[in-house]
C-alpha cells in the first residue's frame, strides 16, 4: 500500500457543500491511476464536528500531518483574501491545486483558466477569455468572449459578464448582475476589490474598491444618520 493520497476542499460551509460533489467527481478521474486512490475530505482550521454531508472534516493540522502523503486541494471560501491566504499556504506546503469544472459547464474555444478555479454547473466560458487563479464561477454564470478575469475573483450565481470586460483581482460580482460589453479598444473595467451588488446592471467602469448597486449601477452612498 502506498502513501496516503488526500484531496482536501478547504471550507465546509455552504459553498463548500455545493462544490464537494464536483470535487469528488473530478477525483473519480484520478482514482483509476492512483494507488491508493485519493480520499476526499473537507479541511477546516477550526472544525465543528467530524463530518459534513457525509464527507469527513479534517483540521488543517491533520491534513498536513503525514510528511509522505500526496495532497491536492481547492478552496471553497467566499472571502477572497482568506482564499488567497489559504491557497498560498497550501501551495507552500507542497499541496497541488486542482481546477474543478463541472461536467455540466460549457467551456468554449481558446480560453485560459487559471489553477484552482471552480466552475459550477451550467457556468459558461465562451471564447478567448482569460480567467485567473482560484476564480469562483457559481451556477449559471457567464464569462463571454475576450474577458480578462483577475485572481481570487468571485462570480455569484447568474452573473452575465458580456464580452471584452476586464475584472480586477479580488472583485466580487453579485447574484444576477449584468455587465455591459466593452470593446477591444476600450474594455469595460471592474477595478480590483470592487463589489457589484446583486441584480446590478453595470454600464460604465467601476473604480477599484468601490461598491456599486442598482440599474444602472452607481456607487453606494454611505447612509446619513
Amino acid at each position: 500500500m502506498g502513501a496516503p493520497f488526500l484531496a482536501g476542499l478547504f471550507g465546509a460551509g455552504g459553498f463548500g457543500r455545493e462544490v464537494m460533489p464536483l470535487f469528488a467527481e473530478h477525483l473519480a478521474g484520478i482514482s483509476a491511476a492512483a494507488a491508493p486512490p485519493p480520499r476526499a475530505v473537507f479541511v477546516d482550521s477550526a472544525p465543528h464536528g467530524t463530518a459534513s454531508n457525509g464527507w469527513p472534516i479534517l483540521s488543517e493540522a491533520a491534513f498536513f500531518a503525514e510528511a509522505d502523503a500526496t495532497r491536492v486541494f481547492n478552496v471553497a471560501i467566499a472571502d477572497s483574501r482568506a482564499r488567497q491566504r489559504i491557497a498560498e499556504g497550501a501551495l507552500a506546503r507542497g499541496a497541488r491545486a486542482l481546477t474543478i469544472i463541472s461536467r455540466h459547464a460549457e467551456i468554449g474555444s481558446h480560453n485560459e483558466i487559471g489553477e484552482g478555479a471552480i466552475l459550477c454547473a451550467f457556468a459558461a466560458v465562451t471564447a478567448n477569455a482569460r480567467i485567473g487563479r482560484f476564480f469562483h464561477g457559481n451556477i449559471r454564470c457567464i464569462v463571454a468572449h475576450d474577458c480578462v478575469i483577475g485572481d481570487w475573483v468571485t462570480f455569484a450565481p447568474g452573473v452575465v459578464c458580456n464580452g471584452a470586460v476586464h475584472v480586477g483581482d479580488h472583485a466580487y460580482i453579485g447574484t444576477g448582475a449584468v455587465i455591459r460589453q466593452g470593446s477591444a479598444s476600450r474594455p469595460l473595467r471592474i477595478g480590483e476589490g470592487a463589489v457589484v451588488g446583486m441584480g446590478a446592471v453595470v454600464t460604465r467602469d467601476v473604480p477599484p474598491f468601490t461598491t456599486v448597486v442598482g440599474n444602472p449601477a452607481r456607487p453606494l452612498r454611505p447612509r446619513e444618520d
